[in-house]
């Protein structure tokens, strides 16, 4: 047992060991001291090494403002201007007239009678004077005038045919020489059509081209109504002129004479009682 135990005499020799190897410990801060110092060495080198600037250097904020602005500058002048007219300008949207308006005892009887004429246009009102004098009647005119340099051979065998269409009416027009007579499935146009403005319809293409005179219509016609028909006639003639002259072609298409007008009855639909009609919707 008392060989186990540590003699009293090697404890001290063990001890300054330990205190040596724990010596060394408070030298770490070293190496931060020192990199403390290192900052401040080369920011009193660097001060050295900058040059000074030159004293007789103006700086910015040393300038005069005089010299900035000139006394005399209009656009500074016209910069002061602005925001007192913008400030009147303000003043003056600003103001609204107050004063209550008195019901007159007719109603609408203050409001200003704003008449337009028949036949006139009135969206193209205020537009300029010549949208005022522009009427729906000018487009009338210019179908109405003859077209100029109109070369048709009136031989005594001269036939010039074409077909003309409308919704479902068919018309086979035949063009010869003669006094402007129509003949429509052997009756006359004034017999075949009744009414004034069908009629002028179906002579407007020979009224353009100055022939409405000089030659004879003789067309056969079936199916469609009675405006469908007017309309597939006057389609016929127009090309039947363009087979006798086909110089025309520019002037009867700008009077819309050459074109087949697309527009037909729309079809029935399932569950309606026509081409959109409904039926009565009931809650009960």
């Amino acid at each position: 047992m008392a060989d186990d135990r540590t003699p009293p005499e090697e404890q001290p020799e063990e001890t300054p060991a330990a205190s040596e190897e724990q010596a060394p410990a408070p030298e770490a801060p070293a190496p931060e001291a020192a990199a403390e110092e290192t900052p401040a060495a080369e920011e009193s080198a660097a001060a050295e090494e900058t040059p000074a600037a030159p004293e007789d250097t103006p700086t910015a904020q040393e300038a005069p403002a005089d010299e900035a602005t000139p006394q005399g500058d209009p656009v500074a002048a016209a910069a002061d201007a602005t925001p007192a007219a913008s400030g009147d300008e303000d003043l003056e949207e600003d103001f609204v007239d107050e004063t209550p308006r008195v019901k007159p005892e007719i109603p609408g009887i203050d409001l200003e009678v704003d008449i337009v004429e028949e036949g006139a246009d009135p969206l193209l009102r205020g537009e300029g004077e010549d949208a005022e004098e522009a009427t729906a009647g000018d487009s009338e005119e210019i179908a109405d005038e003859p077209i100029a340099a109109v070369t048709i051979d009136l031989a005594a065998g001269a036939r010039y045919r074409a077909t003309g269409k409308r919704k479902t009416a068919i018309a086979r027009v035949i063009l010869i020489p003669g006094t402007g007579a129509y003949t429509i499935n052997g009756r006359e146009l004034d017999v075949f059509f009744p009414r004034a403005t069908l009629q002028r319809t179906i002579r407007q293409p020979l009224e353009a081209v100055g022939y409405e005179t000089r030659m004879d219509v003789i067309a056969r016609m079936h199916g469609g109504g009675v405006s469908a028909q007017a309309g597939a006639l006057r389609h016929g003639i127009s090309r039947a002129l363009l087979e006798a002259d086909p110089n025309l072609r520019g002037e009867l298409k700008r009077r819309g004479f050459l074109t087949r007008d697309p527009r037909v009855k729309e079809r029935k639909k399932a569950g309606l009682k026509k081409a959109r009609k409904r039926p009565q919707f009931s809650k009960r």
